[in-house]
């Protein structure tokens, strides 16, 4: 959620000018909120869970993106509060360090609102993942206010990206719906059912599976009736 890339102090004349390891770690500051917090875990182990199959992809939350054309750490940089990149290995990273990359720049980015950074993610953020980054799907929310709103680049542009009736808004490149339940951003799929987190879903299955025991108590309960039926008409329900 960094602002602005880190000042950095001329080094005195003659001095040996030492850049930073090829494996820096991010250098992104504190999260804002324990919303913000519980919203970026909430993202990152919904889409995991979903393609849990999946090794083509790297998401990450408050991670450093560099991306210097000279391939400088100590210049340009920015740190999206959540985002994608697609076609790629899935496996740690200390930062997403675009020229060891392949070059990729991430597909999605997903910034979340603050007082003192909104300014920032609805305008300078915005421009440069336009015009630099040139992210297909950029997408803010808020997780206080409930500000959502998403962006899909057209011919170099962002466009606003129109709501379906559930007011959830389309990401092309997750092939997922986004929008607000529950005061929270959840992912949707096409069919318009809730991507669920691991835990959710363990109880969905749990759940399914107390219904069929119930189902099959039922069963069992009016067959029993069914017997006792026929044996008060003297008919062997074993051998009818």
């Amino acid at each position: 959620m960094s602002l602005a890339n880190t000042p950095t102090t001329p080094p005195p004349a003659g001095a040996e000018v030492v850049f930073p390891p090829g494996d820096l770690y991010s250098n992104e500051p504190p999260l804002e909120s324990y919303l913000h917090l519980q919203q970026i875990l909430l993202l990152m182990k919904c889409l995991d869970w979903l393609w849990k199959d999946r090794n083509d992809y790297f998401a990450a939350g408050n991670l450093t993106v560099y991306y210097s054309p000279r391939q400088r750490k100590s210049e340009d940089f920015r740190g999206p509060d959540f985002f994608v990149v697609l076609g790629t290995e899935r496996k740690p990273r200390k930062s997403w360090v675009v020229w060891e990359e392949d070059g990729k720049y991430p597909n999605v980015i997903i910034e979340l609102l603050s007082d003192s950074t909104a300014k920032t993610d609805r305008g300078l953020k915005k421009q440069i993942y336009q015009d630099i980054f040139r992210t297909p799907d950029y997408f803010w929310f808020d997780p206080d206010s409930l500000e959502f709103q998403g962006f899909h680049l057209v011919d170099g542009q962002y466009h606003d990206l129109q709501p379906n009736q559930q007011g959830w808004l389309w990401s092309q490149q997750l092939g997922l719906y986004l929008g607000v339940q529950e005061q929270q951003l959840r992912y949707f799929t096409a069919e318009a059912h809730r991507v669920p987190t691991p835990e959710e879903s363990a109880e969905q299955a749990e759940a399914r599976a107390e219904a069929e025991r119930q189902r099959a108590e039922a069963e069992r309960q009016r067959n029993d009736r069914l017997a006792a039926k026929l044996r008060e008409l003297g008919v062997d329900p074993d051998e009818a």
